[in-house]
């Protein structure tokens, strides 16, 4: 090695030359290529990673995506004829399963805040709802919760956590009818819904003129309806 060294320095050779042909002595040929090669490598890289983003499905609804807030709604091919005056969030109270229970909670509160009128129509209290939002979105299988803006589809939890961070829920909620955020249901304590007047609540009915118990056709599986002083 001494003998190596000196034969170098009398050459004369730069320090970087000297550490590359001492690299020739301890390292395969592989990993000498290893440097020329890491900067394609890294090029390369970031060439996938730029084809990646090209990919990437515009139904991920991401808040990248949305440059404003009117294409939110725009973008949406979703309608709910008759609904274009309010929120519609499909939801569920049942605690079943924690992440479920825990984004239609945090999507309640949030038009909450923004004192807009929610219309919430609950699916574990009315099968009807699940029903109506399957035949909306064209599937059999839906998560929830899922929202609706001025009749038109926006998505579920994430999109409106997104917008609501970025500033463009706000935004999308102009021009909503606004109540009083401390206000409560005197009929109904803002659950939406009452024991059905016509049976209350048992379901059934009696039928004098054939002297047999029927089926009450005014409520729903639960023997309820909808509260008419809160329930457009």
């Amino acid at each position: 090695m001494k003998k190596w060294y000196n034969s170098i320095e009398s050459a004369g050779t730069s320090f970087k030359g000297k550490v590359r042909q001492l690299r020739t002595l301890f390292e395969s040929p592989k990993s000498l290529n290893y440097d020329s090669q890491s900067s394609s490598y890294s090029s390369s890289e970031d060439s996938c990673n730029h084809n990646f983003a090209k990919l990437r499905p515009v139904k991920s609804f991401g808040s990248d995506y949305y440059k404003d807030s009117w294409s939110v709604l725009e973008s949406s091919s979703i309608r709910f004829p008759g609904t274009e005056d309010r929120v519609v969030v499909y939801f569920t109270s049942l605690r079943g399963i924690r992440r479920t229970r825990e984004d239609c909670d945090a999507v309640r509160m949030i038009f909450r805040a923004f004192k807009v009128f929610v219309d919430e129509r609950d699916v574990s209290m009315d099968a009807a709802y699940r029903k109506e939002l399957q035949g909306l979105l064209g599937e059999k299988h839906v998560t929830l919760p899922q929202v609706f803006i001025k009749g038109k589809y926006v998505g579920g939890a994430d999109i409106i956590k997104q917008l609501n961070e970025s500033g463009e829920i706000r935004k999308i909620l102009q021009m909503l009818p606004v109540r009083d955020r401390r206000f409560v249901c005197d009929a109904c304590g803002d659950v939406r819904f009452l024991p059905c007047s016509n049976c209350s609540g048992s379901r059934k009915i009696f039928d004098e003129d054939e002297d047999v118990m029927k089926r009450c056709l005014e409520c729903n599986e639960n023997g309820l309806i909808r509260c008419p002083e809160c329930c457009l």
